[in-house]
């Protein structure tokens, strides 16, 4: 498998992030909220926090966050019908995802008996969904935090660390980074990759979609998404 990047039909390198542009507070009453943009998906992240936690918790002295995901009607060529009363698998587990991902660098002693609620509605699809929610979500929850303190409603931070997510897969040998929809629904192997700020891996997610997959080409496809995880933490930092 050659390392040498190459061109693909959209004109971005193999091994190149979309653009991401982030748009800060939309949402007036949310604590803190914006739009992450990469490529054409978009996905509004908005945090709010009340007190108290789940029952399981109570008088343990830890907080907790728990994470909600939509796709809005129109943010697909199709509409989506809203899900209200059940929530399709694939919601659920993309929520499950994105409040893992984000507990994983939260203390919840340092919280104490408070919850985050971070909500995640998707505006537009074009791939890359999940992970463009992780990595807007923090920046919503420092941004929380920061803002929280200044208030006075939080004595220390309880973000104990930095975390951002991408996609990659291979498609006739090539690893791609950050796919959109076309590459993503045409690859042989689709993954999801959550990684903190020094390169510990947080969560895969990867399927063979066409063929399996060889332990080379897992590394190979790791090898491609550190960088473009880190290129995302500089973005992080950059809008705080």
């Amino acid at each position: 498998m050659s390392s040498v990047p190459e061109m693909r039909a959209t004109g971005r390198f193999s091994d190149e992030l979309r653009h991401c542009q982030v748009t800060l507070d939309p949402m007036g009453f949310a604590l803190s909220s914006l739009i992450i943009k990469t490529g054409h998906t978009s996905v509004l992240c908005s945090v709010s926090m009340r007190e108290g936690v789940p029952s399981w918790l109570e008088g343990s002295g830890k907080g907790w966050l728990s994470a909600e995901y939509r796709l809005l009607p129109a943010s697909t060529p199709t509409r989506q019908n809203r899900e209200l009363m059940k929530l399709s698998g694939r919601t659920q587990e993309i929520q499950r995802l994105i409040g893992r991902s984000l507990r994983a660098v939260l203390n919840m002693e340092v919280l104490g008996e408070k919850t985050f609620l971070i909500d995640c509605d998707v505006i537009q699809a074009d791939a890359g969904t999940r992970t463009a929610s992780i990595t807007g979500s923090w920046i919503a929850l420092k941004l929380a935090c920061l803002r929280l303190l200044k208030k006075g409603i939080l004595i220390n931070d309880p973000i104990a660390g930095q975390v951002a997510a991408v996609s990659v897969g291979l498609k006739d040998g090539t690893c791609l980074l950050d796919l959109d929809y076309n590459e993503d629904s045409s690859a042989d192997v689709d993954m999801n990759v959550v990684m903190d700020a020094d390169g510990r891996l947080l969560e895969l997610q990867g399927t063979a979609e066409g063929k399996p997959f060889s332990r080379a080409e897992l590394n190979n496809l790791l090898d491609i998404a550190e960088p473009g995880i880190k290129q995302l933490l500089a973005v992080q930092l950059s809008v705080l």
